[in-house]
């Protein structure tokens, strides 16, 4: 057995490393991090402005109930 069948058959290869640039891959980056959309119609860029607004809300909300850590 060559070396480099060795690393791979054991996982010690190191391919885990590599970006995902398949087209599942990208689609899972951007579920996992929206981001701000480059393109699109009026109704994309009012359902992101509703989602950002939601999202600050969440976190003002989250804000106030939390107790500082040093009581």
């Amino acid at each position: 057995m060559r070396a480099d069948e060795f690393l791979k058959k054991y996982g010690l290869d190191g391919d885990d490393d590599k970006a995902d640039h398949s087209l599942r891959g990208k689609a899972l980056e951007r579920a996992l991090h929206p981001g701000q959309p480059r393109s699109g119609t009026p109704h994309d860029w009012e359902d992101w402005e509703k989602f950002q607004a939601r999202e600050a809300e969440k976190t003002a909300t989250k804000a106030p109930d939390q107790k500082p850590h040093d009581e």
